[in-house]
């Protein structure tokens, strides 16, 4: 296989990982808690894939909307496992997904790593602000 036919695509295994979700969202029973989770799982399982082509798109804050995709991915992994603990499904289905975010969770955040080493520092950072102490006081005379 030629390095360019392993061409690694993060946004399309997003995408299949938010087709997961929605599929188990659509197998959950109708009672109010499974509801409640699945309105959750919805929101949390799809934002990644959808944050993340914001992400790559943006020039200047390329790490924060990282961080947001990162922060659902969580969110996500924490639903998957109060719904594997309910047995609402098959433990395959969901673990499978939860595997998946496991991964994601891991490929993003160092993404984010990387790229928040990478990037020059904001203006703060460069006067090394310390918000726990107050700025010098100027005195004109």
């Amino acid at each position: 296989m030629e390095p360019a036919e392993r061409k690694y695509d993060l946004e399309e295994r997003q995408i299949k990982f938010a087709g997961q979700v929605i599929f188990i969202v659509d197998k959950l029973p109708s009672g109010i808690a499974a509801k409640h989770l699945a309105g959750q799982l919805t929101r949390s399982g799809t934002a990644p894939a959808l944050n993340y082509a914001e992400a790559i798109s943006a020039e200047r804050d390329f790490v924060h909307k990282m961080g947001i995709v990162l922060k659902e991915l969580r969110e996500t992994k924490v639903c998957l496992r109060i719904i594997s603990n309910q047995q609402y499904l098959q433990d395959t289905l969901v673990q499978n997904a939860g595997n998946e975010c496991n991964e994601l969770v891991l490929i993003i955040a160092k993404s984010t790593w990387t790229a928040r080493a990478n990037r020059p520092p904001t203006k703060i950072e460069k006067q090394q602000y310390n918000p726990y102490e107050s700025p010098p006081i100027k005195i004109d005379h």
